[in-house]
């Protein structure tokens, strides 16, 4: 199976420009560990923002297609790259989903240095919409895809599974008629109530090389009022937004996280089933962020992934 042909794949060049100016780490030949069960390809234009490409990979499965698909949106600490790509593989995510027969879409949304918040998930609606107009291409069924994403990228795989965004039948672009909603979310450690994050507000943490505020507002917190600070952290909180017949949910969450606390799994359950959706929650009892055996929970929620998008009517 091929990409579309409007968008075909490019082969990164280690000697970028940019990838030495802001992740110099980028230059290292990193070869995470996976069965490889697969076909990749990388770097595939989904859309454009402010100029800028936003680009993903393909992870075709090399034996027993089934038509599934699942959005895996990348992110470490709202910062989406090639090496953010490699701890998922590394992670164990692609193989256990193209195992399954399950095709992966690895969305990079953009990163908190160049977009905010409400921006990435936007992006990640434009993925949503390119993935189905183009299904055909990439051999998918368009009402059986899934989203996952783990800590930062789990936060906005679960935002754009809670703001699904309508088709316009009447729209010129083709894929614009298309809508956003996804079957079934898995997500791992995702914060999902930054009004409540722990004993303090999310924009109120300190993180080495990381401002909050940039991914409330371009600019930054400086200047802002009060008012305006608390009603962007409730626009990025998943736990927070008015919902209603959610799609079903699988999270995984550690007990121990130093990043993530553990409540925040339990209120964006609480907040689905008082929607009238579903939520599955499983905890590891010493796990942080993440733990050396997560890819066991990885494996169960690739089985869960597949059994939730194989329910779905063709």
């Amino acid at each position: 199976m091929t990409p579309p042909e409007s968008t075909p794949p490019v082969e990164p060049r280690h000697d970028s420009a940019v990838e030495i100016l802001y992740r110099p780490a980028a230059l290292l030949s990193m070869r995470p560990k996976t069965r490889g069960a697969y076909t990749q390809h990388r770097n595939i234009v989904y859309a454009e923002a402010c100029g800028t490409g936003l680009i993903m990979d393909v992870f075709y499965p090399l034996r027993n297609a089934s038509g599934r698909a699942v959005v895996d949106v990348i992110g470490s600490g709202w910062m989406a790259d090639r090496i953010a790509l490699n701890e998922h593989i590394g992670l164990g995510s692609v193989d256990a989903l193209c195992d399954r027969g399950l095709t992966v879409f690895a969305v990079s949304p953009g990163s908190v240095s160049l977009f905010t918040g409400l921006q990435m998930v936007h992006h990640v609606h434009a993925a949503l919409r390119h993935i189905k107009h183009h299904d055909a291409d990439y051999g998918i069924h368009p009402r059986r895809i899934g989203i996952l994403g783990a800590s930062a990228g789990g936060h906005l795989a679960a935002m754009a599974a809670l703001t699904p965004q309508p088709g316009h039948p009447a729209a010129r672009p083709p894929w614009r008629r298309w809508a956003t909603d996804v079957a079934a979310v898995a997500v791992l450690f995702p914060p999902t109530d930054l009004v409540e994050y722990g004993s303090a507000r999310f924009d109120q943490i300190q993180v080495e090389g990381f401002d909050p505020g940039r991914l409330l507002f371009r600019d930054g917190l400086d200047g802002k009022s009060e008012a305006e600070i608390l009603e962007k952290l409730k626009a990025l909180s998943p736990a927070r937004l008015p919902v209603s017949t959610p799609p079903p949910f699988m999270i995984v969450q550690g007990k121990k996280d130093p990043i993530v606390p553990w409540e925040q799994a339990e209120k964006l359950a609480a907040a689905l089933r008082r929607a009238g959706g579903t939520a599955t929650v499983q905890y590891h009892e010493t796990g942080g962020h993440p733990w050396p055996d997560i890819h066991k929970d990885i494996g169960d929620m690739a089985c869960w992934l597949d059994e939730m998008l194989g329910a779905v009517p063709a």
